[in-house]
């Protein structure tokens, strides 16, 4: 069974580029082309929603291929649209990885016992249909919060271990607000750093070849200074690093969660490239070529860093 931070870390190397693309359609910015085709096709329905998801997830996965090793569809988008919703999130992952891309699910799910390990079963693992085992949402990450401590961490780590997945802890959020939690003492530490001590502990028994293990955590770039105590509490996690364009972080602001070798985070954007035709005055048509051109424009700026 593969090591997802050794198949992650190689896909980085591949295509020498940290990136992952955020897939989160606001709906409201989709293209309006993309959305009356659906609504000619459905009318007013929520099959009509999460079509016109689907199509302009297509045209961005198709754009970006090459380019980044990696999507996250934050299910939240997807969710609201319900069942319908849910259906564009599972095909969303499978054309994804059908072009050859990791699909991290940002669904920060948590919980204890059985539930904690139903949520792992369905992003990450396979479920029991009648006596067959088979995968649902199938990520190949996921996004898991740590607020339980380890009754809600160890059934998502052995899923994870069993199905060769990754995990990512929420450590450090790049909100405004995470200093009201994250940021307060405990002890002579922060409670993130306490945090971060745990998750190099619930990763120390699924490390690759590479020396990162599967579980990683969520480190966000409008933090650079604490992210740098954090880079030393965590040596053998891989950073998932939100908060790079939209949010206000820059390359600058992201390198304190890399080794000084350039490995060991790989860096979020979403808006920033899947709406990048509207900053970038594009009609909406041009919408995935805008994608890739902003994609190609982060992986040079990430690129001067090292």
């Amino acid at each position: 069974m593969s090591n997802f931070a050794d198949v992650l870390v190689n896909k980085i190397a591949d295509l020498n580029s940290p990136i992952v693309v955020g897939l989160d359609p606001h709906f409201d910015k989709i293209p309006n082309f993309i959305k009356e085709d659906a609504r000619r096709k459905h009318g007013d329905t929520f099959q009509a929603a999460a079509d016109a998801i689907l199509t302009f997830n297509h045209g961005i996965i198709d754009a970006i291929e090459g380019v980044v090793p990696a999507v996250k569809p934050q299910i939240a988008f997807y969710e609201r649209f319900g069942s319908e919703g849910i259906r564009a999130y599972e095909e969303t992952t499978k054309y994804a990885q059908k072009k050859g891309l990791l699909v991290i699910g940002d669904a920060k799910r948590n919980d204890i016992g059985s539930t904690a390990t139903a949520y792992a079963q369905a992003h990450l693992g396979e479920v029991d249909v009648f006596g067959t085992m088979q995968p649902a949402l199938n990520a190949d990450a996921l996004t898991i919060t740590p607020y339980l401590g380890s009754d809600g961490i160890n059934p998502f780590v052995e899923t994870a271990r069993a199905h060769g997945k990754g995990l990512f802890v929420l450590v450090r959020t790049s909100n405004p607000s995470s200093d009201e939690i994250q940021g307060q003492p405990v002890g002579d530490h922060l409670l993130d750093e306490h945090v971060a001590t745990l998750v190099e502990g619930w990763g120390r028994d699924i490390i690759g070849e590479s020396g990162f293990s599967a579980v990683g955590a969520v480190v966000g770039a409008t933090y650079p200074e604490e992210a740098r105590v954090l880079r030393n509490l965590m040596p053998n996690q891989i950073f998932l690093v939100p908060g790079y364009g939209a949010q206000g972080g820059g390359a600058e602001d992201v390198k304190p969660c890399f080794h000084e070798n350039g490995t060991g985070a790989i860096v979020n954007s979403s808006r920033g490239i899947i709406f990048a035709y509207e900053k970038a005055g594009k009609p909406e048509e041009a919408y995935a070529e805008a994608a890739r051109e902003a994609a190609e424009a982060m992986k040079e700026d990430l690129g001067k860093l090292f």
